[in-house]
Order: structure tokens, then C-alpha cells, then sequence
């Protein structure tokens, strides 16, 4: 038999410290996209004029608009400045997402 094949839990805990491993990695897991949940980002087009705020789990929390953009805006315009402000949100929503998740999933033990 060759030296160290069967030397067993003493060497990294075995299936059982990999368990351990991944039910603790699982719940930090948990925890973040809890926080997630939570934490919000703002992004503003138009100079302001719309405001979208998203969680960092990516769900629309509200959508400003200003009144005085209103009232020189047409509907083109205005579709595309809250399509730009959403589009904005998002990508804060994921690197809010990458920042809180990111050390997580560099720590898979496979």
C-alpha cells in the first residue's frame, strides 16, 4: 500500500469536514442574499429628472419622476430615460450583488 492512502479524517476531516464546509458556506450564502434584499441602489437619468431605486437583489423599489420634466418631455423621451435609469439600477443592483456574493462563491471547496 502506498504511504498516506489511507491515513483518513486526520488529513482534512474528510466527508464530514467538507459537510461542515458546505453547510457553512451555505448559510453565510443565506445571509448575503438576505442583505441583499435589504440594501438598495439608486441610478438618475435625464439629469436627475428620473430616479429608480432597486434592491441589491434586483427588484424595483420606486421609480421618480420630476414634475417639471413632465412638462417638456414626450413619451419617447420619457420611455427612454426610465429605461436608462433601470438599466443603470441593474448594473448597481449586480455589482452590489458581485461585491456582497463574490468572496462567497470564491470559497467553493470544489
Amino acid at each position: 500500500m502506498a504511504k498516506g492512502f489511507n491515513k483518513g479524517p486526520a488529513m482534512g476531516g474528510g466527508q464530514g469536514g467538507m459537510m461542515q464546509q458546505i453547510q457553512k458556506l451555505q448559510k453565510q450564502m443565506e445571509e448575503a442574499q438576505a442583505k441583499l434584499a435589504e440594501e438598495t441602489v439608486s441610478a438618475t437619468a435625464g439629469g436627475g429628472a428620473i430616479k429608480v431605486t432597486m434592491t441589491g437583489d434586483q427588484k424595483c423599489k420606486s421609480v421618480e419622476i420630476s414634475p417639471e420634466f413632465l412638462k417638456d418631455a414626450d413619451a419617447e423621451m420619457l420611455q427612454d430615460m426610465v429605461l436608462s435609469a433601470v438599466n443603470m439600477a441593474l448594473d448597481e443592483s449586480r455589482a452590489l450583488q458581485e461585491k456582497l456574493m463574490g468572496p462567497l462563491a470564491g470559497g467553493m471547496p470544489f
